[in-house]
């Protein structure tokens, strides 16, 4: 027997639906919940564990064999949450209006107190952390690679050459084409550009421009996704509005 929708019901776009989680604080409520609820089971664990050990003095070596047993579980399913990254799209969801805003302050929200970081406790808390914290963070992770990427091409000196005789190459160009008027000249504009673009290609490779700018993408992403996964999500400021419902500011 099939039923038909009610035209009545109420559906609510997912992006819409986050975006109200966002806005009232429930994402964060959401993360702490998750947090203290692995919290509570993995503490529940341990003293059922340490019950049955004293009930069963005598039988030692299964107390040992079953504490064992609770670390290696642990450990196998944080390196699980970890490896759980690897298959996570941490653009999923960011849009062009996240870099838009301003920059989240540096000590207070983007790095935080100790008590701001805790090891996910599942991959689902991992992907919900990790996608909005990239949301959030968009522009300071930004302004990461653009340090990762000088301090790169600082310790490859010979890239750094390489780069800025790229630049210069096309300065050069711009200053040759508006000299020489090649605006009326679109044949040769083109030629130009084309022999520019060769000779930038030729230069970028031979000076192991690419190696400095992929091991930049590598360190980046790797602290992107590490800082993403532990900050928890925490909001930078809340207010009440009118309704009694409360609303995360960002600053």
């Amino acid at each position: 027997m099939a039923f038909s929708a009610n035209p009545l019901s109420l559906s609510v776009p997912e992006p819409v639906f986050e975006t109200w989680l966002r806005d009232t604080g429930y994402l964060e409520i959401l993360d702490q919940r998750t947090t203290d609820l692995h919290r509570h089971s993995s503490t529940t664990a341990a003293a059922a564990t340490t019950a049955s050990s004293d009930t069963a003095v005598t039988n030692s070596a299964a107390a040992a064999v079953s504490i064992s047993n609770g670390v290696f579980v642990l450990i196998f399913s944080r390196i699980g949450t970890l490896l759980s990254l690897l298959t996570l799209n941490p653009f999923a969801k960011l849009t062009s209006d996240d870099f838009s805003s301003d920059t989240p302050s540096w000590t207070l929200q983007f790095i935080g107190s100790f008590d701001s970081y805790s090891f996910p406790s599942s991959p689902s808390q991992a992907r919900l952390r990790v996608h909005e914290n990239v949301k959030r963070y968009a522009r300071n992770y930004a302004s990461l690679f653009v340090l990762f990427f000088a301090c790169s091409l600082y310790q490859k000196l010979f890239a750094l050459v390489g780069l800025i005789s790229c630049l210069a190459l096309w300065d050069v160009l711009k200053l040759c084409g508006d000299r020489w008027g090649l605006e009326q000249r679109p044949v040769i504009k083109q030629s130009l550009i084309r022999i520019a673009q060769c000779a930038t290609a030729v230069i970028l490779f031979c000076t192991n421009v690419q190696m400095a700018l992929f091991s930049a993408l590598a360190v980046s992403y790797v602290v992107m996704i590490l800082h993403a996964s532990f900050r928890k999500l925490t909001p930078s400021k809340q207010s009440t509005s009118k309704d009694g419902n409360r609303r995360v500011l960002r600053s």
